[in-house]
């Protein structure tokens, strides 16, 4: 569905749990979350993603290696309740094997530049756990700024980010 340089971007299937529970059951992987994610939890994860392709025409999608087809996480458009708003936020797991490879980054901007060339999404926001300096450096690399910082009762204080449009317009020159 996008490609980029090292990365494919595809739909779930349910083929991917097993590949997808090794990440989303992991505990440093999950340490931002409340708690990592059982089997039925992974399972309503994918099946939430084939909903929100239905009702959306986007979710959170596989990735994979273009080298070698490996699945190492997933990357995607999601509505989020972000302060008591539904907004459209960029999300992204990346298996911990693969971390610190850029991959997260350029899956996030391939997401956002999809998203604002086939949305009429004014912004695109991403949320995360105050301590996740993973995510909001990605959310950095890829042209957000913090716009917030809130009481979550999920993440004790959550962040968000966010780039407009015209920012985003900006920055892809």
């Amino acid at each position: 569905m996008i490609e980029t340089d090292r990365l494919r971007l595809r739909k779930y299937t349910m083929e991917d749990f097993d590949v997808l529970y090794e990440i989303l059951s992991d505990p440093e992987t999950m340490q931002h979350y409340p708690m990592p994610y059982n089997e039925e939890w992974t399972k309503k994860w994918i099946t939430w993603n084939l909903d929100n392709y239905e009702k959306y025409g986007f979710g959170l999608w596989a990735i994979e290696l273009k080298e070698t087809g490996e699945f190492i996480g997933d990357c995607g458009i999601t509505i989020q309740n972000i302060d008591g708003e539904q907004l459209p936020e960029i999300g992204y797991h990346i298996n911990k094997k693969h971390w610190r490879k850029g991959y997260a980054k350029e899956a996030a901007r391939a997401c956002r530049d999809w998203a604002f060339n086939n949305t009429d999404y004014d912004t695109l926001y991403s949320y995360m756990k105050y301590t996740n300096v993973g995510s909001y450096s990605t959310a950095l690399a890829n042209g957000m700024k913090k716009i917030k910082e809130y009481p979550d009762p999920h993440n004790e204080i959550s962040y968000a980010y966010a780039i407009t449009r015209d920012e985003w317009e900006k920055v892809i020159g």
